[in-house]
Order: C-alpha cells, then sequence, then structure tokens
C-alpha cells in the first residue's frame, strides 16, 4: 500500500521509524537493526529521503579541534522538523497503521477464543506503553506469535504483545497486578470485549 506512495518498503519502514523518533538520533546500524532490512537498502533509501529534505544528516565529533579526525565522526539521521509536509505524511502512516490493525484484528480472532483484544502503544503513537498488543483468551501462542512477527516487517518496528488466559486475568485483576493495571489504564483501542459475557466475575 505505502510502497506504491514512498517508492520501497524500506522507505515507509524508515518513514515509520522516525515519524515514531523525532527527536532520537539514529545511526544508520541501529537503523538497519529496527527495520531488518539489508545495510545497503537502508543506506540507499536514507539518501533518498535527505535529498526530499525530511531526513536531516548529521555529523558530530569532527569540528573544535582544527583537524580532521575521520575516527570521531559520528554521523546519525533524525527527522526534519521544518518539512512543510511533515504533518501531512505522520497522518498518512497512521492511517496506514490504523488499517493494518483492522486487519490484525480480524486475524487474531482466527486464533481461537478471544476474549478481549486491545491495541495500545505503538498503534497510538505512544511507545512508552506497557505494551502494544494485549490479548486475554485461549489461543495458540505460537500462531499469534508468527501473526506478530509478520506484522512487525510490514510495519517496520517492534510490537509487543501478551497474552493472558480468562483465569490469569481475573486472578491477576483481583490480586491489583500492577502490570496489568498499567495495561488498563493505559490509551486504548478496544477491538474485542467479551470478557463479561460468560462469567460476569472476570
Amino acid at each position: 500500500m505505502l510502497e506504491h506512495l514512498f517508492g520501497s518498503k524500506t522507505r515507509v519502514k524508515l518513514l515509520s521509524l522516525f515519524l515514531r523518533h523525532q527527536d532520537e538520533p539514529l545511526f544508520v546500524r541501529e537503523i538497519t537493526r529496527r527495520v531488518g532490512t539489508q545495510i545497503n537498502a537502508v543506506r540507499r533509501e536514507l539518501s533518498n529521503l535527505v535529498k526530499l529534505g525530511l531526513i536531516m544528516e548529521v555529523i558530530e565529533g569532527a569540528e573544535g579541534t582544527g583537524k580532521k579526525q575521520p575516527g570521531l565522526k559520528k554521523k546519525y539521521y533524525k527527522i526534519n522538523p521544518q518539512f512543510k509536509l511533515l504533518p501531512e505524511i505522520s497522518a498518512l502512516v497512521m492511517r496506514a497503521q490504523i488499517l493494518l490493525e483492522g486487519r490484525l484484528d480480524q486475524d487474531i480472532l482466527r486464533l481461537g477464543d478471544i476474549r478481549y483484544l486491545a491495541f495500545l502503544g505503538v498503534f497510538l503513537g505512544q511507545p512508552k506503553a506497557p505494551v502494544d498488543l494485549f490479548v486475554v483468551g485461549i489461543i495458540d501462542a505460537n500462531k499469534l506469535k508468527t501473526l506478530v512477527l509478520a506484522s512487525e516487517k510490514t510495519l517496520g518496528y517492534e510490537i509487543n504483545f501478551t497474552v493472558m488466559s480468562p483465569d490469569e486475568y481475573r486472578y491477576r485483576k483481583d490480586m491489583t497486578d500492577k502490570f496489568l493495571y498499567a495495561i488498563l489504564e493505559s490509551p486504548k483501542n478496544v477491538a474485542v470485549d467479551r470478557l463479561n459475557e460468560r462469567d460476569h466475575t472476570l
């Protein structure tokens, strides 16, 4: 979808990464690790984005010494906050994530008896959330992991998820488990809520 608008899947992954970490300096090898793409492809697309003006290339460590010291130079990249179309591109990438989320919930529902499904964190532009995907139900964890890995490749970033059985959810809620309540109190998009459908004590 977005690769047709922006030129390549690698470019879309880079855009997503930079938009989620706008104040963070990102080095090539770290970028390559996060997006899971070959370094040559990453360098090529970074060059394209720098030429476009959306990304800034910053070189530090070589000034103020009076001598050239190549070994001390550090080149990193970050979003250009002055880029005129930044708000529009940010909105477009976010809408693409929402569309993916809409497909992902249907795929997850096919994996088992889902009592509760919520999208948090990176899906809402809040990377500091306790998790990005929260599931309560009887589900094949390995199949869910495979599904999440496929989504990570599409989006270009990691998706942290937690799965609880209904019994574990009930126990943790009764014990006022901090991790569970951190999830419940975080902003989220709830796709499925059937916790009270069969057992009103949940």
